[in-house]
Formats: structure tokens, sequence, C-alpha cells
């Protein structure tokens, strides 16, 4: 591995330099490495980070690369990984015109990392750094501990897609406290709508009277108002010091309240393996927001290299070799999902229709699809409008915003299902919907979206330790769970059980579906109706670890539950 050379160099400054002018906003400092295929093997297991500490799956991987290059041998044309100064790597064989293309690329994922929100906890840390700190850290634990490290790594490792991401977003988001005082929120918030359960017209009336009471006392505005309170309803203050008297949910993860709560994880002797499973959190932590901007990420890159590529005058006469391997790149699959081909398309979707104007309010009122189809305003306010998108969306949230009718059509898009023809005894491909919801959906399928398991108001209850799954749609991997909760059972040093939701055939309660099985071939959420039909129904069941013995409790059968419902009552 060593740098670029200054020719190369040279090249990606002049790079930069058009980049800004585009309007991309990155730091001065970035690093150039040329790598060989024996780097990239062993550095892909590691997410390309060679700071990363040591552990025996990234072996594992570096030896299944191996036999898959040999077989089909092939090498990525860039990699880039978000550190400070930002890292890429490349080929040594590349001729300059095809770097034009890589490092306009590559500066289109340096601005995504350095401007999109939820790479914020990421944008003062020195990640390489610190990685290179934990990987020195855990060298030495291994030392000392030997393989129990390991077990700790692996055991951390199965709940790290649980990271509380969003808790660490909002952390560094708050908003301004509020200046209501905290009786007057129990008093709206809880008071009313869950012990008196009022009408809502009486709540209105409720406020009226405090924005009355407000003007006409000033000061004393709060203090008029709830002595009313405490006339009319004398068991108010009883209830308020209840409830500031509850004690709190856990606003850590579980691999926070774990660490905090077990008492096998506190004695003396063990406290070593808090420091571990706090590196593997924090390594989740920092991945996370690539996992989850997959195809925005990608999309945004290759928007960049194309529009920049045709207006940079050095590539001139390699304009048929860029549509080559351009096309190879960013080609839009009929069946399955290529993040380059669709984030590229939505965003010349979105620059488009920003500039003509067709996300004011105007234009959503049209129904006449002549109509809609010529209106123009002629705003050409397209490219603030993608700089805003890419600074404050993430896939979820831009794949549900974008992906409508008008695109799906424009690009003849559809969802594939796959039947067997009993006759020719084959598995065969069809247009199951043209519909942009089922097509968004499906893509909202593919993306990353973890389980949301949390600690239950008694998690600690007899020292068992009580998780539920918050059902969102989809059912856990029952092919995962024995090992996750025989991990979390030796991290607690006692018992723990899990409650979630299973699809199950009626004939047989005890049996739920393969994740395999027909039932379970797309999105549970959308086959509600086509499972209970074809005799399949929910149920509630109640895993427990226990001795390292797993032991499975149906607890109810149910409908359908609906998205972000509690296993837990």
């Amino acid at each position: 591995m060593e740098l670029i050379d200054q020719h190369t160099k040279k090249i990606m400054e002049g790079c930069k330099a058009r980049a800004r002018e585009a309007g991309l906003r990155f730091e001065d400092e970035s690093l150039e490495y040329i790598v060989t295929n024996r780097d990239l093997l062993e550095l892909s297991p590691k997410v390309m980070i060679p700071t990363l500490y040591d552990y025996w799956v990234h072996d594992v991987e570096v030896l299944r690369e191996k036999g898959k290059y040999e077989l089909y041998p092939g090498n990525p044309y860039e990699t880039v990984i978000n550190t400070r100064p930002a890292i890429s790597f490349y080929n040594d064989n590349n001729p300059d015109w095809l770097n034009v293309m890589i490092f306009y690329h590559v500066l289109g994922h340096i601005d995504f990392f350095q401007n999109n929100l939820f790479f914020r906890h990421t944008w003062d840390l020195d990640f390489a750094g610190q990685a290179l700190s934990d990987k020195r850290l855990i060298a030495q634990l291994r030392s000392e501990k030997g393989r129990w490290v390991d077990y700790v790594i692996e055991f951390t490792r199965s709940i790290d897609n649980l990271v509380g991401f969003h808790a660490e977003l909002s952390r560094l988001h708050r908003p301004e406290a509020s200046k209501t005082s905290t009786p007057l929120d129990f008093y709206f918030d809880v008071f009313l709508q869950t012990h008196r359960k009022v009408a809502v017209t009486d709540y209105i009336k409720e406020i009226g009277r405090y924005n009355a009471c407000m003007r006409s006392y000033g000061d004393l505005g709060e203090q008029t108002f709830f002595a009313e309170i405490h006339l009319k309803h004398p068991e108010f203050e009883t209830l308020y010091r209840k409830h500031r008297e509850q004690r709190r949910p856990e606003s850590g993860d579980l691999i926070q309240f774990l660490s905090t709560h077990s008492e096998f994880l506190n004695r003396a002797e063990n406290r070593w393996m808090k420091t571990v499973m706090e590196v593997v959190r924090k390594t989740s932590l920092f991945f996370q927001p690539q996992i989850r901007t997959k195809v925005m990420n990608e999309g945004w890159a290759s928007y960049w290299h194309e529009t920049l590529f045709f207006q940079d005058e050095r590539i001139r006469g390699h304009e048929v070799e860029f549509a080559r391997v351009n096309a190879a790149v960013t080609a839009m699959p009929r069946v399955g999902l290529n993040p380059y081909a669709l984030g590229m398309r939505l965003f010349y979707a979105i620059e488009r229709m920003a500039d003509q104007g067709h996300y004011s309010i105007a234009y959503r009122r049209l129904r006449d699809a002549r109509q809609r189809q010529s209106y123009d305003t002629g705003q050409g306010s397209g490219r603030d409008f993608l700089f805003q998108v890419r600074e404050n969306f993430c896939d979820f949230t831009f794949i549900h915003t974008f992906v409508d009718q008008d695109f799906v059509d424009q690009h003849k898009l559809f969802v594939a299902a796959k039947r067997l023809n009993q006759e020719r005894r084959v598995w065969e491909y069809y247009i199951k919907s043209r519909s942009a919801e089922d097509y968004r959906q499906m893509l909202e399928d593919a993306i990353y979206h973890p389980p949301r398991i949390t600690v239950t108001a008694d998690g600690e209850r007899d020292n068992v330790l009580r998780l539920a799954h918050r059902f969102e749609g989809k059912p856990l991997v029952r092919d995962f769970i024995p090992g996750t909760l025989m991990g979390i059972e030796y991290l607690w040093g006692a018992p723990v059980a899990l409650e979630t939701y299973e699809l199950v055939a009626k004939s047989d309660d005890s049996a739920p579906l393969s994740p395999a099985h027909p039932f379970l071939s797309g999105y549970p959420g959308m086959q509600r109706d086509e499972d209970r039909k074809a005799g399949a129904e929910w149920q509630k069941v109640r895993y427990t670890m226990k001795d390292r013995k797993l032991s499975r409790e149906v607890m109810a059968a149910a409908d359908a539950p609906n998205a972000g419902q509690s296993a837990a009552p």
C-alpha cells in the first residue's frame, strides 16, 4: 500500500476544484492510496479500516474472498472511508481518464459523509485513530484473558445492530428545553388524557383557560390556573407525585443496559468485559449511518461522477470508454436492486421535478394527468433542493418520499415474483405489480432495518432479563434467536426472556413457519390478509434462555400486530 504519485494527485486536486465550483463541500485534506489485490482482500472484512480490531471472523472472510477472487477475479474501482482526513483506495492500473471519473465519485462520497446529518456523530471523530487504540487494547486483553475476549466480542456483536443510533443523533440535535413547567406537561399530557379521559372539546377549553390566565395574570398566571385544578381535582397532586417517583425507562440501548445493570459484568474480575463491549458498540455506531444511507450515498456519488465527468475537458476522446464503464456501474436491473442506479435516477428525477416546481402545493392539487405532465414553473431550483435532500434524508425517508408512480412509470419499474411452473417443472419470474406503492414497499423491505428490542418495565424482576420485540412488520429470524439469547444470558449472568410475534400454521400451533415458507416469501405486513386466508395466524410467544437451554412458550394467538406494537403487555 502506497500513496498515489504526484501526477495522479494533481488530477485529484483538479477534480476537487471543479467539484467545489459545482457546490460540493468537503475538507481540503484527503489521502489516496494505491492498493494491491491482496490489500483489498485483507481490508474488505474490516470495512477498509486498516486499524480495526482483529477478530477471527475477519480471517474466515479473507479466505472466502480469496476463493471467490480465484473464480471471479475483479476488484472495485475505489473504496473510500469516512475518516479525518478522508482516505480512499484505488487500483494501480487505472488510466487518467478513469481516475477522473473515480475521483469525482469519491468526492461525492466525501461530500455526503461530511454533510449528511445522519453522520453528525462522526464529524468530530478520528475513527482511524480510535480504532487503532481499540485494536491495541483488544490485543492486550487477549494476551491476558485469552479466548474469553473473543467470546465477549462475539456475544456483543450478535446485538450490535440494536445500538441506540437515533438516541445518539438526538443527543447531538437536542432542541432547546421547553419553557413550560413539568406539572403543566403532566396535566395536559397525562392527567387529562389518561386519568380523566376528557373529550377533545373539554381539552381545548382547558388550553383556552390556561392562555386566558397567562394573559390576565402574567407571572402568576400558571399559579392561578392550578389553583382551580387543585379545588376541582384534589387527586391531581397525589398522581403527579406518584408520576415523578416512577422509575424512568432506560435511555440507553441493550449493550449499555447490560454494562450498567449486569451484576456479572460489574464484578471486579469481569469489568474488563465492559471495555470490550464498548469497543464493539462504538464501532457499530460509527458504521450505522453508512448502512442506513447506502442507496442515497451511492446514488449521490454516481450522480456527481456522471455530471462532472461530462463537464471536464480532460476526458475528451474517452466518452465511449466512459459510457461502457458507467453503464456497468449504473445499469438498472430488471430484477433486484442496484443502489448506484436507483439512487442516481432518483436524484435526477428530484432535480427535474424541483426545477419544474413539482413539489409545490399547486402541482399537488392537480388531478388532470395532462396538466401534471406539462406543468413547469421554470423555478430552476433543482440543484439547491438536491443539497437539502442530501443533508436531511436517509434511505428510508428518501425512498418513501420520492419513489412515486411517476418515477415508476418513467423507468418502467415493477415488482417481480417467482412461481413454479408445474407443467415445465421450472421456476419462472413474472411481473407481480407495477404499482408505486408495491415497488416502494419492496425497496423498503430490502434496505437495512434492524429489529427494535427493548428491556420491559419489569425487565429485572426475579433476576430474569425481560426483553420485548416491538413489532414493525417483520418477524425475527428464528435461526438467530438461540445463539443471540445465549450470548445475552452470558453477559447478563442470569436467565433471559424474549417476547415476540411469529407466524404459524393454524393446523399446528407449535410450529412456526420457516423464513423460507411461502407465507413469509414477502413482507409480512403486506400479506396479512393473504396469510390468514392461506391458513396462517400470528402468535405471541416467549423464548426463555436458562442455563444455555432454550424454551418456547405460546402466550396467545393474535391478529397480525400493528407496526410499532410491542410484544410486551
